[in-house]
């Protein structure tokens, strides 16, 4: 099992930038992807960004592409979600998410999940 936590999260103007950090503690020496997630009040959560476990290969949603970056430092167990130009739009909790095998858009395919960090981004 790998046990995440989310850290990073507050409150931000329109156009700043956050970084979020995931940390994972547990079965970490066994190749496992990682991704970030949202979820805004009263919507569904949503996929934000996912990285392989070499780092090689991202992928990110529409919404984010270009302003977002997720990186790994594998000998700390981190992994990182750089927001830019955030926009009110951003604001949700976010989630990282880790699965054992190559990386994933999909919600329900990811076996681990932190608590959720919250993100505000103010007009």
């Amino acid at each position: 099992q790998v046990q995440l936590v989310e850290s990073g999260g507050g409150l931000v103007q329109a156009g700043g930038s956050l970084r979020l950090s995931c940390a994972a503690s547990g079965r970490t020496s066994s190749a496992y992807a990682v991704g970030w997630f949202r979820q805004a009040p009263g919507k569904e959560r949503e996929f934000v960004a996912t990285i392989n476990w070499s780092g090689s290969s991202t992928d990110y949603a529409p919404s984010v592409k270009g302003r977002f970056t997720i990186s790994r430092d594998n000998a700390k167990n981190m992994v990182y979600l750089q927001m830019n130009s955030l926009k009110p739009e951003d604001t949700a909790v976010y989630y990282c998410a880790a699965r054992y095998t190559r990386l994933s858009v999909t919600i329900l395919t990811y076996d681990y999940w932190g608590q959720g960090t919250q993100v505000t981004v103010s007009p």
